[in-house]
């Protein structure tokens, strides 16, 4: 396989890969430095960054605010010369203070989904900082590029195709899920198909290359070169990273995935209603039977959250996935989560799909 440098606006990665954001606490400066090292783009998740703050219970805005550029600092120092970014989800509360913040730091580029970032040109200016729009549907990709170009006269420095083998919350129905699955490619190609055209239709009107990310259940050589053969211009990776020696998360968390079997990966209904893909633990296996988990005060994630109704907590439940603790945890992961074998090196990691 051919393997040509990405290009992003002013932006130059010797190698097509993006490493997906993952929080809390999983894609954090280290594991971010190490992919930006290896000459990927390393991305730090901004997902309630500060919760290993003193402050993190008291003010976590603050303590997340001051994470970003702990974080940003860490990854900068390993790659000096790499290219860092950060992953915000639009549906976070304060969306618009983090992703100032990272700009601030001198972020190389944001990408964004969790919803539509509608506003994000005007939050970000005129600075340097590369935007990526987190699309999963034809319709999605043309309702953030029609908007964009009416408001601020602009297009997207890259747009990140995240399918429905991804990891995490994902941007579809439960019904649609089970659709994709039960095809499994063939009709999401045809959706990747329906994104590259209405990109094609804005590149030409701009006159200017628009870089095509595709994500989402890549985890080998023959998934990469499936997506480049669609048309992307890069392949975003996550759950590939989280077994290796440089993932910021808790080695127990590494294992929980190195143990888990593929009957074990299920689609799980976030506290805020939205699908995602999970290992299978004690802990889901009490929120599916209804148990209403006991949680800490509100940290405020999550914008459409209502704390007093929610089932249990995402804060928390993250945070005690990226410390290890896995039998109380919501442990996010990709499809083809099952079939880590071993712990690796970043590198070999990006050997391995290139």
């Amino acid at each position: 396989m051919s393997i040509k440098p990405l290009k992003i606006g002013s932006l130059t990665v010797e190698k097509p890969i993006i490493q997906g954001g993952m929080g809390v606490g999983v894609s954090l400066g280290n594991l971010a430095g190490a992919v930006a090292k290896e000459g990927g783009i390393g991305i730090i998740s901004s997902a309630q960054i500060g919760y290993r703050e003193p402050d993190f219970d008291k003010d976590p805005l603050a303590a997340n605010l001051r994470a970003i550029r702990k974080e940003y600092e860490k990854a900068r120092k390993i790659a000096p010369d790499g290219v860092i970014g950060f992953n915000i989800m639009v549906a976070l509360k304060h969306y618009e203070e983090y992703v100032q913040a990272a700009v601030e730091t001198g972020a190389d580029i944001i990408i964004s989904g969790a919803g539509l970032p509608t506003e994000l040109p005007k939050l970000v200016g005129d600075a340097g900082t590369m935007l990526a729009p987190i699309v999963s549907t034809g319709r999605s990709a043309g309702v953030i590029l029609k908007f964009w170009d009416r408001k601020y006269n602009r297009v997207p420095d890259l747009l990140v195709i995240e399918g429905p083998k991804a990891g995490g919350h994902l941007g579809f129905t439960r019904g649609q899920l089970t659709d994709y699955l039960e095809e499994e490619t063939a009709d999401y190609d045809e959706e990747i198909g329906k994104i590259i055209v209405v990109v094609r239709e804005y590149e030409e009107r701009y006159g200017k290359k628009i870089p095509v990310a595709l994500a989402g259940g890549i985890e080998n050589r023959e998934q990469a070169q499936h997506a480049f053969a669609l048309g992307a211009d890069a392949i975003q990776v996550a759950t590939r990273f989280v077994t290796t020696e440089e993932c910021d998360a808790d080695i127990r968390f590494k294992e929980a995935y190195l143990k888990a079997k593929e009957e074990d990966i299920v689609i799980v209904k976030s506290p805020v209603g939205m699908p995602g893909r999970a290992i299978l633990n004690d802990f889901m296996k009490k929120v599916n039977a209804g148990e209403k988990i006991p949680h800490s005060p509100c940290h405020g994630c999550l914008r459409n959250c209502e704390p007093a109704k929610i089932p249990y907590c995402i804060t928390d439940s993250l945070i005690h996935a990226a410390k290890g603790e896995v039998e109380d945890a919501l442990l996010f992961c990709g499809a083809y989560a099952y079939r880590a074998e071993k712990l690796e090196t970043v590198r070999e990691v990006m050997d391995s799909l290139l």
